[in-house]
């Protein structure tokens, strides 16, 4: 095996025609990849993803060769994926308005270029589920919300406006899956390829919580920050910290490792119905 790219949290291995795609434990947020890891994170990230590839699979197709042919080393944290070519944008579908989409909201009434009625606040539901693009930077630079149009300038109107399809019909999908157990999809970000027979084709992680904002429905209340299962507990502690987003990061306390560790475990077991050993 070669290895091909180590990012922030994944790293790719070529082998022969296929390629690996390994989870670390590494926890990244505002693009930097913090030092200390969260355990069992990239086992059960994989899980997730893979149980909601099969969830999915008649929506779009996806990458999945193979989770158990992968190197002993990787087993449990790995999937032998196709080879795709990547496009250059990140797809993201909001049901709710929350983070960055909030923040762009209440400056000028819109998120990523799509109007949104007023008077919108923390944790709102939206009238209809919404794609807001953002970029795909280079290392060490900040993803960056761009509009349909800039969209359609990279990868043309007919790819646009089907990265936009499958995004929100994969949204409503995967949010009506996890309402059924309890659990509300925010928003989330996919990534697609073409395979070589010229498929758009679902790549990296599905519905995770380093993908995803997953809220308990049972405790739902706009107007206020929600208890979250993913990796917003992380970004939380990490600006009441005082760390100015930049790398390098700062540890991460015990006690905010064990509280994260808890929140995937969770929302895991919540969404799959299979208990974590």
């Amino acid at each position: 095996m070669e290895l091909l790219h180590s990012g922030k949290v994944r790293d790719v291995y070529a082998d022969g025609d296929d390629l690996i795609l390994v989870a670390s434990d590494r926890i990244s947020i505002y693009d930097v990849a913090l030092p200390t890891p969260i355990p069992d994170k990239g086992r059960l990230l994989t899980a997730l993803s893979l149980w909601w590839f099969e969830q999915l699979a008649d929506l779009v197709p996806n990458h999945v060769i193979s989770a158990t042919d992968v190197p002993a080393e990787f087993a449990g944290r790995a999937i032998r994926c196709q080879r795709l070519d990547m496009l250059p944008v990140e797809c993201v579908a909001r049901g709710y308005l929350t983070g960055g989409g909030l923040r762009e909201y209440e400056k000028t009434g819109n998120v990523s270029g799509v109007p949104l009625p007023r008077g919108l606040g923390e944790a709102s539901i939206l009238p209809e589920p919404i794609f807001t693009p953002s970029s795909k930077a280079p290392m060490g630079e900040h993803d960056e919300p761009i509009t349909y149009d800039d969209v359609v300038d990279k990868v043309g109107q007919a790819t646009a406006e089907r990265l936009r399809q499958i995004t929100i019909d994969v949204y409503r999908r995967g949010a009506e899956l996890a309402a059924d157990r309890g659990i509300l999809v925010a928003d989330t970000k996919l990534e697609l390829g073409w395979a070589p027979d010229g498929t758009l084709v679902l790549a990296d992680e599905l519905l995770t919580s380093d993908s995803s904002r997953f809220w308990p429905a049972e405790s739902y209340q706009p107007g206020r920050v929600q208890f979250s299962y993913d990796k917003q507990y992380v970004r939380d502690w990490a600006t009441g910290s005082g760390w100015d987003k930049q790398g390098p990061a700062p540890d991460m306390p015990a006690e905010v490792v064990e509280a994260t560790r808890a929140r995937y475990v969770d929302v895991y077991e919540k969404l799959t119905g299979n208990r974590w050993e």
